[in-house]
């Protein structure tokens, strides 16, 4: 049975903690997993990059030079690409919507793999409070130190939800909790750390991520969204 071992923030390991076979012994089709990819990716464009063609422009239309006489070659305008301040030729226009629809099942079971092999691969890392008194960068340093955790890393917590009532339904949105802004403005300063709901990553987050630390709530709630 596969296990993690659960540390203090102080950096002590306190004991080990079994894992699901769900999240561990699990596999995804590897194209599914690549298009899943560069669907998240695509999306993430804004498609908004412009240029102005001769036609939109604002230059005068007057002839830089006669046509006839000079010995050079004949021009219209100065709003020809060819001068300073022309239009642009075949320059990026604004797209229309290039989104990619991602289905669900498909992005969970991609989730699940790459979480997956971050665990066989021991790049997991279970803690048990996350909750600080005051922000110190210094204390979270210690902490990673202490447990041998370089790279990239992706700290994983849990999720609280606010409920939003309407007229006929109540919806319920993952918020981020008070709890973790101590956490959050201790390790904002540290190079290549990201800190996440449990609920709300990505394929992508997991896998530029070369470590992931997360609290044991983080973890059920991981079990019970991808189980």
């Amino acid at each position: 049975m596969a296990t993690l071992k659960k540390y203090t923030l102080a950096g002590q390991e306190l004991k080990e903690v079994a894992l699901d076979e769900r999240l561990v012994d699990f596999e995804a089709n590897g194209q599914m997993i690549k298009d899943y990819i560069v669907a998240l990716r695509a999306n993430a464009r804004q498609w908004s990059a412009n240029t102005k063609t001769r036609a939109e422009v604002k230059h005068t239309t007057k002839k830089p030079h006669p046509q006839k006489g000079q010995g050079r070659a004949r021009q219209g305008s100065l709003v020809a690409p060819q001068y300073r301040g022309g239009g642009r030729v075949f320059g990026p226009k604004p797209k229309f919507d290039q989104h990619v629809r991602i289905n669900q099942k498909e992005r969970q079971a991609a989730i699940r793999h790459l979480l997956a092999e971050k665990f066989k691969n021991n790049n997991v890392h279970l803690i048990d409070d996350i909750s600080m008194d005051a922000p110190r960068t210094k204390t979270v340093v210690n902490f990673l130190q202490s447990i041998g955790v370089t790279g990239r890393v992706l700290f994983l917590v849990p999720t609280s939800y606010q409920e939003i009532h309407t007229e006929d339904k109540v919806q319920r949105i993952s918020v981020s909790s008070d709890s973790h802004k101590n956490f959050m403005k201790s390790m904002r300063n540290i190079p290549k750390t990201q800190l996440k709901l449990a609920t709300n990553i990505s394929g992508y987050d997991v896998a530029v991520a070369k470590e992931i630390v997360l609290t044991e709530s983080a973890l059920n709630e991981l079990n019970q969204w991808l189980s």
